[in-house]
């Protein structure tokens, strides 16, 4: 455990605090002033995914904000709330509690997936959005059947079962993270230094369990009430600026599996591709780091 604490609260160039938003306690990290771009990790890592777009973004004169999921790092790991309308309320609260009236939210895997439930959810509280590995939920649900997607997303299903899984990422100190990690990366190197870290945050419990909700809710909720109003909801139009960031060689999550994106959008759309994996903000993350700025320089920020 305290291992897990010291490299979730990892020092640097950063501050690091606690908000309340939403009923529960977020640990995030902020570098920098301007306006404020929040970034958003995915399965399986925290905060220090965003390391290296924290110290780009605020030298160029914005508030980096990164932001421990529900369930993750040093936030709360309450026992729900791990759907997309919780999820969303989660960081649009986080948002105000920070004194923004907006942001630009920036959101890798399920954290792109929040931000585009964001864009139609919140709307009051986002500048625009950049997903990353991440289709529109729609186009993914409509693609999933196609170009093989679903074999890609075949863990996830694996993750219904009760106990075993946990106990799978927790094993051997987190190996299994690891794993994922190098198994869904085109070029793995970045994991030999970072490894340990995202290893150490995983022992914190109950994140391998709290981490697993989301890929439950996913898959359970299909025949459910509340999966078919989240869908219903995710017809409306994003219509705030889009950058949709993709790994040319992403294992998990194909670029093809986006197609369709760009119709569920009636603001600016953008779609670049990286020669990367399925983590191209830690395999690429100067070509990512310009991608975000150039695009952040076109937008209207206060």
């Amino acid at each position: 455990m305290a291992l897990a604490e010291r490299v979730i609260h990892a020092p640097g160039p950063w501050q690091h605090r606690d908000v309340s938003a939403n009923g529960a306690r977020f640990h995030v990290v902020e570098m920098g002033e301007g306006p404020a771009v929040i970034l958003l990790h995915g399965f399986p890592t925290f905060w220090w995914t965003w390391r290296n777009q924290i110290t780009a973004l605020a030298a160029a004169g914005y508030r980096a904000i990164a932001v421990d999921m529900r369930g993750y790092g040093g936030s709360d790991h309450p026992p729900h709330g791990y759907d997309p309308f919780t999820l969303a309320a989660d960081i649009a609260g986080v948002t105000r509690s920070l004194g923004e009236e907006r942001a630009v939210i920036v959101g890798h895997g399920w954290g792109g997936m929040v931000a585009w439930a964001m864009s139609v959810m919140h709307p009051e509280v986002v500048d625009a959005i950049a997903p990353i590995a991440m289709p529109h939920p729609r186009s993914l649900r409509r693609n999933v059947l196609r170009h093989r997607q679903w074999s890609r997303l075949m863990y996830a299903v694996g993750f219904q079962l009760p106990i075993r899984p946990e106990r799978r990422l927790a094993r051997r100190d987190g190996a299994r993270v690891e794993t994922l990690l190098r198994k869904w990366s085109a070029d793995d190197s970045w994991v030999d230094e970072q490894s340990e870290i995202y290893r150490a945050a995983f022992s914190r419990w109950p994140t391998a369990h709290t981490s697993l909700e989301y890929h439950r809710w996913a898959i359970r909720s299909m025949p459910r009430s509340d999966g078919r109003r989240f869908y219903a909801a995710m017809q409306q139009s994003t219509r705030c600026p889009v950058l949709h960031i993709q790994g040319t060689q992403d294992p998990m999550c194909l670029p093809q599996s986006s197609a369709g994106s760009k119709d569920r959008c009636s603001g600016s759309y953008e779609w670049r591709e990286i020669p990367s994996g399925h983590f191209p903000h830690e395999e690429a993350p100067e070509a990512v780091n310009e991608l975000l700025l150039n695009w952040l320089q076109t937008l209207p920020l206060r």
